[in-house]
């Protein structure tokens, strides 16, 4: 006999909806109802922000590190123009620029370590996003022969420096002079200060002109590699197959996912343990549905007496129960879905409310780089989530189910 057979369907659906003589069994069924609903509604809203804070995360990640590089092999990449035109026939490629990158070491009021990369301002725009994150002075003032830089917000604070003032850049080449061997020094006009909202970068990137670069750090028509962006940031390993094979493998040619593949791995697990942790809240409140169903079972047995004298099967009378308690967890489930998804799409509303409420701010922009709640609801997961919450309530159904199935009655009604 199916599960949604409709005697059984009729009297599940009826017993679910009816009054009881025990009010307390009806107060439990409530609860058990509001449980499911708010773990489904938490379980949605924390899944939502995890993938708003990897989104973010992600994005300022990639405006600095691009989508692939091209590196030579323990060299540097002296034919860059060619890859740069081989990599734009690339159908995915969007953007491709030349870069320089050093370390070195900066000074001015106060000294301190930096990545230095040289760049071409017109074509670092289509691979990068820190071109729009400067919010002092501009990164077209990096132009050939003016040794301008442009530095991390942080890295600025540290160095104790403003727009328009000069920091000496001194590179780890040596050159011999009439007093000794000293580094190759080189003094600086800070043209721009940028803020991408990742300290990593805001405190340890600096940029100056490509040409400057080369000069400073003896590059000479060569650069370290070229970067790329894509259409799809998802295609990336794709493209770097693609492109590897066109470079006949003189090249080493690396996509975001392998620069960056632990720091995206642990939040692929950090999400992965968040759900399995909030499910056993849904696991928790769907399972309240077996105390409930036991006493409704227990209240009823009179009621499965005379459907077992009807002729009334024992797959009838588990079928009914279950029916009952899967209406009490499908309901559950839809206002927890109304409400997680309600919420999950309005964070954005939700929390400054909240905070002007309250008197507070979560998140300060003086702590935290990312000084808003962000929220990226996706539909897999609030179906996932919902599948998920109605199986639980399934197996919730199949002990009291089964236990009423196994109702004799004679013994039922004997004392009645």
């Amino acid at each position: 006999m199916k599960l949604f057979h409709p005697l059984s369907t009729a009297i599940g659906l009826r017993y679910t909806g009816a009054k009881r003589r025990n009010h307390f069994i009806s107060f439990i069924s409530l609860v058990s109802m509001l449980g499911i609903a708010l773990g489904v509604s938490a379980l949605i809203v924390v899944i939502s922000v995890m993938n708003g804070f990897e989104q973010e995360l992600r994005a300022r990640i990639l405006g600095m590190v691009s989508h692939a590089t091209i590196t030579a092999y323990g060299d540097n990449v002296s034919d860059w123009p060619e890859i740069v035109s081989e990599a734009r026939k690339q159908p995915h490629v969007i953007g491709a620029a030349p870069y320089i990158e050093r370390e070195g070491m900066l000074q001015a009021k106060r000294i301190s370590g930096a990545m230095i990369r040289g760049v071409d301002p017109e074509l670092e725009a289509s691979v990068s996003e820190v071109v729009r994150d400067t919010r002092e002075g501009s990164f077209s003032e990096l132009q050939a022969g003016s040794y301008n830089i442009v530095l991390g917000a942080e890295l600025a604070h540290t160095l104790g420096v403003t727009l328009g003032d000069h920091v000496t850049l001194m590179a780890p080449q040596m050159r011999a002079t009439p007093v000794g061997v000293i580094p190759q020094m080189r003094r600086f006009k800070v043209a721009g200060i940028f803020e991408v909202g990742m300290y990593e970068y805001d405190r340890g990137y600096a940029f100056v002109h490509l040409s400057d670069a080369a000069k400073l750090f003896r590059e000479g028509d060569g650069v370290t590699g070229v970067r790329l962006k894509l259409d799809d940031m998802f295609l990336a390993w794709r493209v770097a197959q693609d492109l590897t094979t066109r470079l006949d493998g003189l090249y080493s040619v690396r996509d975001w996912t392998q620069q960056h593949s632990n720091f995206f791995r642990a939040v692929k697990t950090e999400k992965l343990v968040m759900f399995i942790i909030l499910s056993l809240i849904v696991a928790v409140a769907a399972f309240n549905l077996v105390s409930t169903l036991v006493m409704v079972v227990t209240d009823k047995q009179a009621d499965i007496a005379i459907l077992r004298t009807l002729g009334a099967s024992p797959r009838l009378i588990m079928n009914v129960f279950m029916v009952q308690g899967l209406a009490v967890g499908i309901i559950g489930t839809l206002l927890g879905l109304i409400l997680g998804v309600t919420v999950a799409s309005n964070i954005d509303v939700i929390v400054p409310l909240i905070e002007r409420t309250f008197g507070f701010q979560a998140m300060p922009s003086d702590i935290y780089y990312i000084s808003s709640v962000p929220s990226e609801l996706r539909m897999g997961d609030v179906a996932r989530i919902g599948l998920l919450s109605v199986l639980f309530s399934v197996i919730a159904t199949l002990y009291p189910a089964w236990r009423a199935a196994r109702t004799q009655p004679a013994q039922a009604l004997r004392y009645e």
